[in-house]
């Protein structure tokens, strides 16, 4: 198998995924023991781990968004994002069909599966997999990070969003796809999207396709708070871009001028606010282990070598 290592972020997910480091520790124990697990000890830890391990290794990030981001940071030489899915939105799990699998069949995932190749997106020199917003989306982003520990998900968004729409004040902004300029006028939000979903699973760019080679912008223009409350329903089933005051387009470098600082994104971690947002993509710059036929992969993995002295091996839960 590729050389390895599995970054646990123990805070992700409001806790959940401290409180399943002991499981997963013993399934790595029984089934590659020699595969470390590191716990990261603060913000950039995971980085620095990412970045520290042999070129071509699979690195496997145990969180949500933030902890991919920063360990999709850290890769390079190759390295294969692997990804265990326990954040509180997991948009980049959801990009690549993770979200809804088990510890177990997301390890084995991350260890043995189908490496697959991705657009990578980067907004200034950050990378992101998934998304990177300016506007109301990077407020409300940075606003979830104060959000009741019992909101997961949608609701930690629409928590967040309530109470940045008290202080809604809208920026004036040009845009710019490929060279071209697309709109002119006053921005709710600019979102730069590789996924179909952002938030914790709005489907706001029900286009998007993360291995096409291009980054999909949707913007909302004059909207105010009544707007926003208006447009939300529409944005949660995906049927939002046949509204007048919602733009699209898609390219390779996108170019958005504001009036003023804004604040900014990029897969949920919020960057310095800045009136130039400036993204383009690297094609097929990210190795993501995402085929879900990994069962077949451990079945292999156990037939050809018996762990511990065992004559035959059984192999554990994965589904």
């Amino acid at each position: 198998m590729d050389p390895a290592v599995v970054i646990v972020n123990p805070a992700a997910g409001r806790g959940r995924a401290g409180a399943r480091l002991a499981r997963l520790q013993a399934w790595v124990q029984r089934w590659v023991p020699e595969v470390p697990v590191r716990v990261t000890e603060g913000p950039g830890h995971a980085t620095e781990i990412a970045a520290s391990a042999p070129p071509g290794a699979r690195v496997v990030a145990v969180g949500g968004d933030g902890t991919v981001h920063e360990v999709v940071r850290g890769l390079g030489g190759e390295r294969i994002l692997g990804i265990v899915p326990i954040g509180s939105g997991n948009d980049v799990a959801r990009m690549v069909g993770l979200h809804r699998v088990r510890l177990e069949r997301a390890l084995s995932t991350a260890l043995w599966g189908g490496v697959l190749r991705f657009d990578l997106g980067r907004v200034g020199d950050e990378p992101f997999a998934s998304s990177a917003t300016a506007g109301l989306d990077a407020s409300v982003a940075r606003r979830a990070f104060d959000a009741p520990r019992y909101l997961r998900g949608l609701s930690r968004y629409l928590w967040a969003l309530a109470a940045e729409l008290r202080r809604l004040e809208l920026p004036q902004a040009r845009v710019w796809v490929d060279g071209r300029e697309v709109y002119a006028g006053p921005m709710l939000l600019g979102a730069a999207m590789n996924s179909v979903t952002y938030g914790g699973g709005f489907p706001i760019a029900p286009m998007a396709k993360p291995a096409d080679g291009r980054i999909e912008l949707v913007w909302a223009g004059a909207f105010g708070r009544l707007g926003v409350l208006g447009i939300l329903p529409r944005l949660m089933a995906g049927r939002h871009l046949g509204h007048p005051r919602i733009g699209h387009a898609g390219g390779v470098e996108l170019r958005v001028v504001f009036d003023r600082p804004v604040p900014l994104q990029s897969d949920g971690e919020v960057l310095p606010a800045t009136g130039v947002f400036e993204v383009r993509v690297e094609p097929g710059a990210l190795r993501v282990a995402a085929d879900p036929g990994a069962r077949e992969g451990l079945e292999a993995w156990a037939r050809e070598r018996p762990l511990r002295g065992e004559k035959q091996v059984v192999v554990g839960p994965t589904a």
